[in-house]
């Protein structure tokens, strides 16, 4: 019977059941009614990336019905509100390229769909959609019905455990089996024994020998030969390929020998060279997943959050000690790290960080608040739902909206490498097979075989990767927190280096405070503490700190701990402006409260203006950071050095003793002119490290080629910075660079000696001095030694302070 290939899905369909449509053919109407969504949206450019790259939608009617319950729902939900929900969906068919298309532009097939992004590896879609106007069951039947069903599964929601792909560890186990066996069998044939039943059962043997490599050859090798045929399909070269070919190679030879009766073949190194290449692959993944688990588990941000005893009490803790349960205190501009339920009477929320979204949303007493918002306004109460999810956080600072555009130098080589070694290492292998074939079969099958296994590029793609992931490991260890490894790069090539004043080379947690202005009431004292508990700016925080706990005969200790704010407002370079019991309070520059200054006295100070009556100012003097002289002196040997300050000039007579001769000192300066003073930086060539306290320097953070945060025991979460580091490790900055610096000099000699494998190790393979299964036991040895090398290298440099 006549059949040909359905139009979307490739599957093969009898004439007589074609559905024509279109002038093209279909299996069903089910492919028909896919390609006629796509042709009405315009999107039948879905086809040009791979033919027939469609699946063959399922009829599900129904099968999704439990998608009605809300609360069902909303255990699926990464984050909702009102116009705004996000669901990572896990689709088992992503397959191609095509796919990533389809999944990444549902929002020209679906209205209320904003976004759509796939992770391929772990072959999910996580879709930002509005729910007023379309349901997520709507979503899940319109992916099944273009092919892409979704697997829900709400135990895995619920537990948080995903299923856990052990097919490496039984193939592994398989060509071991195969591999040991087979080595046993072979004795004989080594030592060319002449004995009487040897011979007489030698055909079975090697039959027998036969009959065990077929699972190792079927079943072990499968995957690099899916790879290598998806490679060719898309018409694109990887390494996956000569291996591969040198595999299939081996085994027609070896089938050849037995079935003529030349000999016993090469299944004993078949097997060992599938064994070892698997043996190297699960290394790497290990490897990988140790990296990985260091960067995701561990403290990665160093920021706490202010939690409330229960004898009203406020402590800072880490916020990966925060547990169900505990009543949290965030104040202005601070980020909520866990969902939970507001406690305060009315909150506003800005969830820009997650939806891209700026509009405050507005939260009263007994919502729920997520993870990820950050608080506008005065100072609020929460309790928490559950207990932090730091792989969440580490989501939200590496959005894709805060990214930078930066130079990747060393990936660029790595994929150029790889992209030429395939077709290079092909032409070697079949000239080395051309030449041999006309004076020894053998030599020639086993130099084709040896040229295609020693080259792997394996241990040239890794380099890059380990040096970084071991380097990122390295800093974290020392609270140094950065986005990826790519900041590791651009740290390399900084060489100006502009530093935040205050909160940043000088120190929050002390401060020589005097007051000079009319005497304060203990009721105002109380009214300026209550205030400045909402703030997050240093100099609040300080103050904070160092007014005393007011308790009025009036009122009882909570009472006094919290009075109510009814309005708050702090303005960036400014100040913060309130009102509590229709008291009217200003707090901060004399301008601000607007206030005329002596400008021959040059301080660092806070007005206070209460009800339209000035009373006076808190003058600090600052304490700086211990070892910032030392700092300074070691990076101005190497980095331009300034210094920009939202303060007036009271503070430059000691700066100028305590740092470096040449260092630019700058006053008065405004967040917009920090930035603006980046951007001329930048324009002038210089490739400029912001170093700031993430709150007034966000622009010049997000403006310069690598931003540092300095956290000291503040949620204060800026997404622009590239880096995080803790306050305490800040003396060790100039280290960080160093070390920085070394490991692109380890990339680079860890590349040198990746090509210095390769090339001896073919000079070998192309003179026929290399068996295939001496090639298949280096191969993943130089990854071994490449892995080995960069984490010595790493760990050496980072051993030198």
């Amino acid at each position: 019977m006549d059949r040909q290939n359905c139009f979307h899905c490739g599957l093969d369909i009898i004439i007589a059941e074609e559905i024509i449509f279109d002038e093209k053919g279909f299996c069903c109407n089910g492919c028909k009614t896919v390609y006629e969504i796509f042709s009405l949206n315009d999107m039948t450019c879905y086809y040009d990336f791979e033919k027939s790259p469609g699946a063959t939608p399922q009829d599900i009617n129904g099968k999704y019905d439990f998608l009605d319950n809300e609360s069902i729902v909303s255990k699926l939900l990464e984050f909702q509100e009102s116009s705004t929900a996000i669901i990572s969906l896990n689709i088992p068919h992503i397959h191609c390229s095509s796919c990533i298309w389809i999944l990444e532009n549902l929002q020209r097939l679906q209205k209320g769909i904003s976004t759509s992004q796939v992770n391929f590896p772990e072959k999910t879609v996580r879709i930002t959609y509005n729910p007023e106007t379309v349901s997520i069951k709507t979503i899940v039947y319109l992916l099944s019905s273009i092919g892409y069903e979704p697997y829900i599964s709400l135990e895995n929601y619920e537990t948080g455990k995903n299923n856990v792909d052990r097919s490496l560890t039984y193939k592994l186990g398989v060509a071991f089996f195969c591999f040991g066996n087979i080595m046993l069998l072979s004795f004989p044939e080594y030592f060319e024994v002449k004995e009487f039943w040897l011979d007489q059962y030698r055909g079975f043997f090697r039959w027998l020998i036969f009959a065990l490599s077929l699972p190792s050859f079927f079943y072990s090798a499968s995957g690099y030969y899916v790879s290598a045929y998806k490679s060719i399909k898309s018409k694109m070269l990887n390494i996956d390929i000569p291996i591969a070919l040198g595999i299939i190679v081996m085994f027609v030879r070896s089938t050849v020998d037995i079935v003529m009766d030349y000999g016993s073949g090469f299944f004993d190194s078949l097997c060992g060279l599938i064994f070892f290449m698997l043996l190297g692959k699960m290394f790497q993944i290990k490897t990988y997943s140790f990296l990985s688990f260091e960067r995701d588990f561990k403290s990665y941000f160093p920021i706490a959050i202010t939690k409330i005893n229960s004898d009203i009490s406020e402590e800072s803790v880490p916020i990966y000690e925060v547990e169900k349960g505990d009543r949290l205190l965030i104040r202005n501009q601070e980020l909520i790290p866990v969902d939970g339920i507001l406690i305060s009477e009315k909150a506003e929320i800005d969830y820009s960080f997650v939806t891209g979204e700026a509009i405050p949303i507005t939260k009263h007493s007994g919502d729920k608040v997520f993870a990820g918002g950050k608080q506008m306004g005065k100072v609020i109460e929460m309790e928490v739902l559950h207990s932090v999810s730091q792989s969440y956080l580490t989501q939200l600072w590496s959005n894709d909206v805060f990214q930078k555009n930066v130079e990747q130098k060393h990936k660029t080589i790595t994929d150029r490498i790889s992209r030429y070694f395939t077709p290079i290492l092909l032409l070697i292998a079949f000239s080395g097979f051309g030449y041999w074939i006309f004076i020894d079969a053998n030599i020639a099958f086993n130099v084709f075989t040896a040229v295609l296994i020693v080259a792997c590029p394996c241990a040239l793609a890794l380099t890059a990767p380990f040096t970084f992931g071991n380097v990122l490991r390295i800093l974290g260890k020392q609270k140094f927190y950065l986005k990826n490894a790519l900041v590791i790069e651009q740290l390399a090539k900084v060489d100006t280096i502009v530093f935040d004043k205050t909160g940043t080379i000088t120190t929050n947690k002390k401060s020589n405070i005097s007051y000079e202005g009319l005497s304060l009431s203990d009721e105002n004292l109380l009214l300026i503490k209550n205030v400045l508990r909402a703030s997050n700016h240093p100099l609040s925080r300080m103050l904070y700190d160092y007014l005393p706990v007011v308790i009025l005969q009036s009122k009882s200790a909570e009472e006094t701990k919290k009075l109510k704010v009814d309005s708050f407002e702090e303005i960036t370079g400014k100040g913060i402006q309130a009102q509590i019991f229709g008291y009217q309070i200003q707090i901060g520059s004399a301008s601000f409260v607007e206030k005329s200054e002596d400008n021959s006295i040059q301080q660092t100070s806070v007005h206070i203006k209460i009800d339209g009556v000035y009373y006076g100012k808190y003058i600090f003097n600052n304490q700086y950071r211990e070892g910032l002289e030392e700092l300074f002196k070691n990076l101005s040997d190497k980095y331009q050095i300034k210094v920009l300050s939202g303060d007036n000039e009271g503070e430059r007579s000691t700066l100028e003793k305590l740092l470096p001769k040449g260092t630019e000192l700058i006053f008065n300066q405004k967040p917009e002119q920090k930035l603006e003073f980046i951007k001329n930086l930048q324009e002038k060539g210089k490739n400029v490290m912001m170093v700031g306290d993430g709150l007034n320097d966000a622009g010049a953070l997000a403006q310069s080629n690598v931003g540092i945060s300095i956290s000291e025991n503040v949620n204060v979460f800026s997404p622009a910075c590239d880096a995080i580091l803790d306050a305490n490790e800040f003396p060790k900055l100039d280290y960080f660079l160093k070390l920085s610096k070394n490991s692109i000099t380890t990339i680079k000699m860890s590349f040198t000696l990746s090509l210095l494998y390769n090339v001896v190790g073919l000079s070998f393979a192309i003179t026929g001095n290399l068996l295939p299964l001496v090639a298949a036991i280096i191969m993943p040895l130089s990854t071994v030694t490449i892995v080995s090398f960069v984490t010595a290298m790493s760990s050496y440099y980072a051993s030198k302070k």
